[in-house]
């Protein structure tokens, strides 16, 4: 059986579905209600109290295992987790992490995720860890000014970063989590070209059909609004990759094709799969 966490999350829920679709016995993970696929079992529980999860563990041998919300800045310690799930017999533990783990190591908004890096590694042999760069989901963010105004706000609108679809991190994951030969590594996931925040409302309004304008925020104007709805640090890290990110994080990587055996999806085509939250 395979447990993933974050079960109704832009990656959990392709990941439930794409196990489930492949014949796998899946538990799904999250602190409230679920809409999950016929055969799968739902469990309530939260990361922040490790205990919680002694039920969902029960006659696991694998866990997808994502850390969100408050859990990247505080919470019980990666290692009590790791105990808990090795009690209950798990012996595959794949880790959603950040590429900023290596690319700013001193970055204080991905320390938790540098912690449950070190603990996974140190807990279990066949730990596999993802590091994703940017999502391209965080554009749902624009979704209402898109769909009431026709206008995006956002800073930073030439800086290009290789944004990476959920739905190949949580196809990666999959098969991670399904087959042998990933024990001890760790991929780099990102999308197939780099695209500017300019280029990503560009590729919105041809799916939807419509102009969009894009109006430039200054930092300290986006900092303002990111820090309503995350932690500070968070805020603070994020506006540092996508204001000046490094050379590895403008690098496109080869790991999705390299664990699927197909290119990345574009950007575009996540704005035409999604376009109804646009319209």
């Amino acid at each position: 059986m395979i447990v993933v966490t974050g079960a109704t999350g832009n990656v959990g829920r392709r990941l439930v579905r794409a196990l489930a679709d492949g014949g796998e016995k899946v538990t799904a993970v999250s602190r409230g209600a679920a809409e999950l696929p016929d055969g799968v079992r739902h469990v309530r529980a939260d990361l922040g109290d490790a205990a919680s999860l002694k039920g969902a563990l029960d006659g696991a041998d694998a866990l997808f295992l994502l850390i969100a919300g408050e859990q990247l800045v505080s919470g019980e310690a990666p290692e009590r987790l790791l105990e808990v799930a090795e009690g209950a017999g798990v012996r595959r533990v794949v880790l959603l992490s950040s590429q900023a783990t290596v690319t700013r190591p001193g970055l204080v908004s991905h320390a938790r995720l540098r912690a449950f890096e070190d603990a996974v590694r140190s807990a279990n042999a066949e730990a596999t860890v993802l590091r994703p760069g940017g999502f391209a989901s965080n554009s749902f963010a624009w979704a209402e000014s898109v769909r009431t105004r026709r206008r995006v706000e956002a800073p930073f609108g030439g800086v290009a970063l290789p944004l990476v679809d959920p739905h190949d991190i949580a196809d990666v994951a999959a098969a991670v989590l399904r087959e042998d030969g990933h024990a001890g590594r760790a991929y780099t996931l990102t999308g197939p070209a780099a695209v500017t925040p300019r280029e990503q409302v560009a590729a919105i309004a041809a799916a939807i059909g419509e102009p969009v304008a894009f109006a430039e925020l200054t930092r300290a104007e986006a900092r303002e609004r990111m820090v309503a709805f995350m932690p500070a640090p968070v805020a603070d890290g994020t506006l540092a990759i996508i204001g000046e990110p490094t050379a590895e994080e403008r690098a496109v990587s080869p790991d999705v094709a390299r664990v699927l055996g197909r290119p990345a999806a574009p950007f575009a085509d996540w704005a035409a799969r999604n376009a109804a939250a646009f319209a």
